[in-house]
């Protein structure tokens, strides 16, 4: 029992990665079996996977072939892939069947049939398969005609016929409105004046689908002159340059005229910006300048008084000290009468003496 799961999730993990490997190497296509009389278009290279039935188990017998060839025989669940193992792989399971690098000889009539359990044929399906060569990237080329109208035309390089090509404008079909020739199954078309918008080219051959997109402007009349060359076209407004005077060059040496006239403003700005900035600093220079001279002469008057009551002091004590002087050298009286008093008293003792 354990060795049947592991079976059953053996063959989903194969087929699964044989799904991915084919969707890597190539465009991968799904066909549906259980519709009688299917058509089914794959890519050269890419993956073909047929779902078969809704539950192959059921069925007690089935072949299947390619043309006249068998390609698949089993009963029940077991299964018997015949040739191109390495292409072919069956999973039960989710009863379908893969081609991984389809080539054009896988294309064709495969016809599904089922048997009772005595063998009698129950029911037989088939599906036509045509394997083509996938379209190669999608080009959109537009350009303005002589009355303003827009020519378009959608290429594909590669890819097999038929194609089928198909527009839309904005997300809708053209309508004759817009369109001034061709139909939305060409791959030409002329778009009338003044149409403008997102405009979508979808191509489809058997094997793949491919769009691509492009945004387009309305057409213009240009009539001007350039360099003394005469220009008369219509053209798309987002390249309508043509007329405007080519940009000179400057040389190395000279400055650009162009540039300087564009500049102009910024530079008249910032030079009247400078010329106030000089005109204020020179004010307050000016201002402290003059505070700073009214305050050396307060403090010049001020060292004027000071020196003057200083030499007024001075004046004042040498007059004192010099009357000081003259009164210290005037002998006191004290002393005239000291003296005096001594000669008269030795004047006493000579005569004391003598007698």
């Amino acid at each position: 029992m354990v060795s049947g799961r592991w079976f059953k999730l053996t063959e989903a993990v194969v087929g699964i990665l044989v799904v991915l490997l084919g969707a890597s190497w190539g465009a991968e296509t799904y066909c549906d079996f259980r519709k009688d009389g299917a058509q089914c278009f794959g890519s050269l290279g890419g993956t073909v996977l047929f779902q078969l039935m809704n539950n192959i188990s059921e069925i007690p017998k089935y072949e299947m072939k390619h043309n006249t060839s068998n390609i698949l025989r089993g009963k029940f669940n077991l299964s018997i892939v015949i040739g191109l193992q390495n292409r072919y792989n069956f999973i039960p399971s989710n009863s379908t069947l893969s081609i991984t690098s389809l080539s054009r000889n896988d294309s064709g009539t495969y016809t599904l049939e089922t048997f009772d359990s005595d063998g009698k044929l129950l029911e037989t399906k088939t599906l036509q398969l045509i394997v083509g060569a996938p379209l190669s990237p999608v080009h959109l080329e537009h350009e303005c005609l002589s009355q303003g109208q827009i020519n378009v035309s959608c290429l594909s390089e590669e890819g097999d016929s038929p194609l089928q090509y198909s527009w839309t404008l904005n997300g809708h079909s053209l309508t004759d409105s817009e369109l001034f020739s061709g139909n939305n199954g060409t791959n030409i078309i002329v778009l009338r004046q003044n149409i403008s918008g997102r405009l979508v080219c979808s191509v489809r051959n058997q094997a793949s689908f491919l769009f691509r997109e492009i945004q387009i402007s309305t057409c213009s009349f240009v009539n001007c002159s350039v360099n003394g060359t005469q220009i008369s076209s219509w053209m798309f407004q987002e390249n309508n340059s043509l007329c405007v005077e080519p940009t000179r060059v400057p040389s190395p040496d000279a400055p650009d005229i162009n540039v300087i006239v564009e500049q102009w403003p910024i530079v008249a700005g910032a030079l009247g910006a400078l010329i106030i900035i000089i005109v204020v600093s020179s004010a307050i220079i000016c201002v402290r300048k003059k505070k700073n001279n009214n305050r050396v002469e307060e403090n010049n008057g001020e060292l004027a008084n000071d020196n003057g009551r200083t030499r007024r002091r001075e004046e004042q004590s040498m007059d004192v000290q010099a009357e000081y002087g003259q009164v210290r050298k005037k002998p006191r009286h004290s002393d005239v009468l000291l003296s005096d008093n001594n000669d008269v008293y030795a004047n006493v003792h000579k005569k004391t003496s003598a007698r």
